[in-house]
């Protein structure tokens, strides 16, 4: 019996490993691949115009996911959709590491 419980628990440790696995990703290979984005959405990632998500300080697994969704076609915007169509998997990683990295906006009254 107790070497079923050490044996879920190892289980369990791999488990939660490969999902931090999963999301980790190079924020200064993200930052050298970020000009494409800059355009839009700022080179800080605080970009100025409101009809661009701000992506500075964002979760990084949701900035991934978003990346992914746009790249497969899941989540649907004709300019999001062809700017990720050539990103790799460790492009969209990095990315999003990259972002999360940074500092949101303290002062959203740019937005109101």
């Amino acid at each position: 019996m107790k070497n079923k419980y050490i044996f879920i628990t190892i289980l369990s440790f791999i488990a939660v490993s490969s999902i931090n696995t999963a999301i980790a990703g190079d924020a200064a290979a993200g930052k050298e691949k970020s000009a494409m984005c800059a355009a839009c959405h700022g080179a800080d990632g605080n970009g100025t115009d409101p009809q661009y998500p701000r992506l500075a300080g964002q979760h990084q697994d949701y900035l991934a996911k978003s990346l992914h969704d746009y790249k497969s076609g899941d989540r649907k915007n004709p300019t999001m959709n062809s700017m990720v169509v050539g990103l790799t998997d460790d492009d969209i990683e990095n990315l999003a590491a990259f972002y999360a990295s940074l500092d949101g906006l303290k002062d959203l009254s740019a937005f109101k």
